[in-house]
């Protein structure tokens, strides 16, 4: 399942992100792609339900109250790295922008207003630059594993954290006990 993740403080932006991207599916590999779209007023609840759930795309709203597009961003390279990052503004911050690109290793800045065509032409280049670079990954860590280099237990862990970040992060007892900490879905 194809998702994108949505982060902007004005819900009538949400809307129109949304809309957009249901009524105009993006092309990708020569494919008709419609997204799961998972949209958020909040940075905050929006970087939780990434810790838990992949994502292909991320656009974030530049300036926002509670977090930055930056910092929201920034924190979406950590936690999942092959995820596309955009960030969305009516602003004109060359400043930010520079910190955008440097800090958050942006794919793409969209100005607001946005043209429907062009955001959506925009989204579709930027998920088959990402597909292709998966696929070389994938097929670069095939050759590592060939050399001995990777082991498939390697490759299966790395394939498991991309559909389901932190599947592979386990806590362990003294008592070799899996240790679940109930207040982590919280975070």
């Amino acid at each position: 399942m194809h998702r994108i993740l949505l982060v902007d403080d004005e819900s009538g932006v949400l809307n129109a992100l949304s809309r957009v991207l249901k009524l105009s599916p993006l092309v990708v590999r020569g494919e008709d792609l419609h997204p799961r779209i998972d949209a958020f007023t909040s940075p905050a609840e929006a970087l939780r339900r990434a810790a838990t759930t992949a994502y292909e795309l991320v656009i974030s709203d530049f300036r926002m109250p509670e977090m930055d597009g930056v910092a929201v961003l920034r924190r979406m390279r950590e936690l999942q790295p092959d995820c596309a990052r955009v960030i969305l503004s009516g602003y004109t911050d060359l400043n930010g922008l520079i910190a955008a690109i440097n800090e958050a290793r942006i794919d793409r800045f969209i100005a607001k207003p946005w043209s429907d065509f062009e955001l959506v032409s925009a989204l579709s280049q930027i998920l088959e630059i990402r597909a292709l670079r998966m696929e070389n990954e994938a097929l670069a860590d095939q050759m590592r594993c060939g050399r001995g280099e990777l082991s498939a237990a390697d490759i299966e862990m790395k394939r498991l954290e991309l559909q389901e970040p932190g599947i592979t992060h386990v806590q362990w007892g003294a008592d070799g006990s899996i240790i679940i900490d109930m207040d982590q879905d919280e975070r």
